[in-house]
């Protein structure tokens, strides 16, 4: 058995990583294993065609928290973020919706669709930053037990009170409706433009296994809307480099305060002895013993793979099975020769230095999905494009493009055949549905990348290749994530914690999980001395 160490973290993703950090920064003996070649678990850089790098699966920078930004220096550590200018939905009409950085901009676009949108939407802007501000505290809060009698978690719950009822009485009803509804229901409160509401609402889908008029997804809208690059509210933005400079930064604040790195290093399962994790066993046979273990994968793929369940509860093992992954979204890479020429605004520009959407409508993103339920991928599915190489030229060679599609609705069960077999049938299907809009799409593809559900579990180990560790619905959030009685990061074995996206908050590339998760494994350490 190999020295011990304070702790062990299983899974080098973005949130193991800020785990590492926070561990080694404060004295911690610190080991991170990751079983693929290369950090950074779904948030990586990858060059998979010469000179070609792409962000193979996260691909834009918004939810990073502020202060995981600044308490581990990430800029002095190589990160820099590129804000998008602009989400671009072109439309089959030959029309087209653009809202800009600009405001003044965005408000005369709006005015040509809809004067009535145009008014609405300032509005509408300030109640969902009121909104954001209501659920923002809660992204850094460890979720209190409900059922406890334990007077220490009193002050939690009266600072959660104070919180809210600070708010006020209409902020309250209207969080309750946020919560509640559907994005399509809750937009069309507010808007008539069909194409803003539906690329709006689609924020509310993204790796969910809900359409937009489903219950529940106005608030993974919200989720989503809660992003800041810069203290700039709802703002998106480029990591230079790609998302590999967001994991990079993370493992050098990671190694510089002490924490071990070790690639090519798949752990076989969890080391328990006398009720308490001890360590690990590599899929080499080698033992490494610790005094904890954070697993900074999924609930599922901890509990139901890495831990004999001899040492759990049959209920809590039930209660593991029962989260929801349902993975419903895929990307397409391609590295490109020249520039995509949209009917509806021909030639470069700034549209295709932002975010570009397919999402005409509401009934488009609805039937998408139905192709979802029924175990279909989408004939004409959703996709949220970036063209990286428009702003960051080191992702391609000079005079050369990548782009990255992100697809919605492909479902990780489908009712026939399966994902090997289908994959290039998918990636042919997403090139089809954006060439509709880009006619020149098909004669400038110099290589494509086809990442499917199956292949997000396979390569990047997301059960059911759910980005989201779980769905991010009102029944898997806060005190509930990742099941009831267990949303403290600590877990019904001693020693062991979780520090991912399937812990409070949930998904996306926070850094949020894993600093939290910190932050209680530290205290627990101090009790202990």
């Amino acid at each position: 058995m190999a020295g011990k160490y304070d702790v062990i973290v299983i899974g080098a993703g973005h949130n193991g990583l800020t785990h590492a950090a926070y561990l080694a920064r404060a004295g911690k003996k610190v080991l991170v294993l990751e079983r693929r070649h290369i950090v950074g678990g779904a948030t990586v850089t990858e060059e998979i065609f010469p000179g070609f790098k792409f962000s193979v699966c996260s691909y834009v920078v918004s939810l990073l928290r502020p202060e995981v930004i600044r308490e581990l220096d990430l800029a002095a550590h190589g990160l820099e973020v590129i804000p998008l200018d602009c989400t671009f939905t072109p439309l089959p009409n030959n029309d087209y919706l653009a809202r800009w950085s600009d405001h003044d901009k965005t408000r005369r676009e709006l005015q040509r669709h809809s004067a009535t949108d145009a008014e609405a939407y300032d509005e509408f802007g300030r109640l969902m930053h009121r909104m954001a501000m209501a659920v923002k505290p809660i992204l850094g809060l460890v979720p209190p037990d409900p059922t406890t009698i334990n007077p220490r978690e009193l002050p939690t719950f009266f600072n959660l009170y104070r919180h809210f009822r600070k708010l006020g009485t209409n902020v309250l009803y209207d969080l309750t409706k946020l919560m509640t509804m559907s994005s399509a229901d809750y937009l069309d409160e507010w808007f008539e433009t069909e194409a803003l509401k539906a690329t709006m609402s689609a924020s509310g889908i993204i790796g969910t296994f809900l359409g937009p008029r489903s219950p529940g997804t106005a608030y993974v809208l919200l989720h989503h809307y809660m992003g800041e690059i810069d203290a700039v509210f709802r703002s998106w933005g480029w990591a230079r480099g790609g998302m590999g400079s967001v994991a990079g930064a993370l493992a050098k604040a990671a190694e510089r305060h002490g924490a071990e790195i070790r690639v090519k290093a798949p752990v076989a399962h969890i080391l328990v002895k006398n009720e308490r994790a001890a360590g690990i066993v590599l899929e080499s046979g080698e033992e490494i013993a610790a005094d904890a273990v954070t697993s900074a994968v999924d609930p599922k793929r901890t509990f139901l793979k890495l831990v004999d369940p001899v040492h759990l509860d049959p209920e809590f093992v039930l209660q593991v099975n029962r989260i929801r992954m349902r993975g419903s979204s895929g990307k397409v890479n391609l590295a490109l020769d020249a520039l995509p020429n949209f009917t509806s605004l021909p030639g470069d520009g700034p549209h295709l230095r932002g975010a570009i959407s397919i999402s005409p409508s509401i009934d488009y993103l609805e039937r998408a999905y139905d192709d979802a339920k029924y175990g279909n991928f989408s004939r004409h599915p959703y996709l949220d494009i970036v063209i990286p190489s428009t702003i960051d030229p080191t992702m391609a060679p000079p005079g050369k493009h990548v782009m990255s599609i992100f697809v919605q609705y492909a479902p990780y069960r489908l009712q026939q055949g399966n994902w090997p077999d289908l994959r290039e049938k998918f990636g042919d299907t997403v090139i089809d549905t954006l060439a509709e809009y880009a006619p020149n799409l098909k004669n400038i593809i110099l290589h494509r990348q086809v990442v499917t559900p199956w292949d997000l579990e396979q390569e990047y180990g997301l059960t059911e290749g759910n980005i989201f560790h779980g769905e991010l619905a009102l029944d898997q959030l806060f005190f509930m994530r990742p099941v009831p009685g267990w949303a403290r990061y600590r877990t019904p074995i001693e020693g062991l914690y979780l520090c991912a996206a399937g812990t409070h908050p949930g998904g996306g590339v926070m850094g949020a999980s894993g600093r939290l998760a910190a932050l209680e494994l530290l205290k627990d350490s101090n009790k202990r001395r």
